[in-house]
């Protein structure tokens, strides 16, 4: 069992876990996020909890969608709180796109208040095949966290996010089956993307050496980029968005990163970057702060290949 150190924590690094449920809030953007460029008159009115999501169906629906975002941009899926106008959104739409998992199950509640309890509601990460499903982290007392049965971040493997492509075309020709031809041609050109982004993010993570493989996460939203493209996460600085470690917690996080040689700490920029800029200081491992999971950024990453391609470039650098 490893032991836990509190006296080797410095004295910013415990001035920074007291100070993380504080900033924690800074998280949620506040100005409604758009993906894709659809026109006034598009057929079909889909809401999407995420940016990442919305880009998805955008590049299904093209010019036949228009697809509203919940969550903004720099907004955090798990904690979301939605408002009385995300109500009248949802009560207006075609189509519902949620990620599911337990990531975003705050919507069925949404949709049912809304009385929209009737609209189409599709869950592109449930009961895919040939999905590995990973467990997924939700420490004991979590309850924002309890109902996800697996870990939801399953879109961070591009070859899992062509499953959900395939399930998005089947829900979009269900509410709008006039123009499934249309749907099936724009799914099949971005699939083709997809096949691309894949085999160019497989030659790049090839260029890592292997002793550097070895990194921590902000929370639990890489597992299945790892498990895809060969890293190793030895921990995380938190459990769960929302859930602030201990000085226990950091102690032994520290003590792993020293112990399992630890190449870099990956965090995102919607959460606070006190905390995990202080274990890189006190570790001397390079933290990168700007990658994205949950949502878009600003151009490049934009879009869901905008995303993939920023992160990887990011964390190939890192670990060079």
């Amino acid at each position: 069992m490893m032991r836990l150190h509190l006296n080797t924590l410095s004295g910013r690094l415990m001035a920074c876990v007291m100070a993380l449920a504080l900033t924690a809030a800074a998280c949620a953007g506040t100005e409604p996020a758009t993906s894709g460029a659809t026109p006034d008159g598009a057929t079909t009115r889909v809401v999407a909890t995420t940016t990442v999501l919305a880009d998805l169906v955008a590049r299904v629906g093209g010019d036949l969608v228009t697809v509203t975002p919940l969550v903004p941009l720099g907004g955090e899926v798990h904690t979301f709180d939605p408002s009385p106008s995300d109500a009248v959104t949802i009560s207006e739409a075609d189509l519902v796109v949620m990620n599911g998992l337990g990531l975003d199950e705050w919507l069925r509640d949404l949709a049912q208040n809304a009385g929209a309890a009737d609209v189409t509601i599709v869950e592109l990460a449930e009961d895919l095949d040939g999905v590995d499903y990973l467990e997924p982290a939700a420490p004991e007392g979590d309850d924002d966290h309890a109902g996800e049965s697996a870990n939801p971040h399953l879109w961070l493997n591009v070859t899992y996010t062509q499953e959900y492509v395939e399930k998005l075309v089947a829900a979009l020709k269900q509410v709008d089956p006039d123009n499934a031809a249309r749907y099936d041609a724009n799914a099949t050109d971005y699939q083709q993307e997809l096949t691309d982004l894949d085999a160019w993010v497989r030659e790049q993570m090839a260029t890592v050496p292997n002793e550097n493989r070895r990194v921590i996460s902000f929370h639990e939203a890489f597992p299945y980029f790892a498990a895809a493209y060969d890293l190793e996460i030895v921990g995380t600085v938190i459990d769960a968005p929302g859930q602030d470690p201990s000085a226990a917690q950091v102690a032994g996080l520290i003590e792993a990163i020293r112990d399992e040689g630890v190449s870099a700490i990956f965090a995102e920029p919607q959460f606070p970057s006190d905390l995990t800029q202080a274990i890189a200081e006190e570790t001397d491992v390079p933290v990168v702060t700007d990658l994205y999971n949950d949502s878009l950024g600003g151009a490049p990453a934009d879009s869901y290949v905008g995303l993939i391609e920023w992160d990887v470039k990011r964390i190939v650098q890192a670990l060079q």
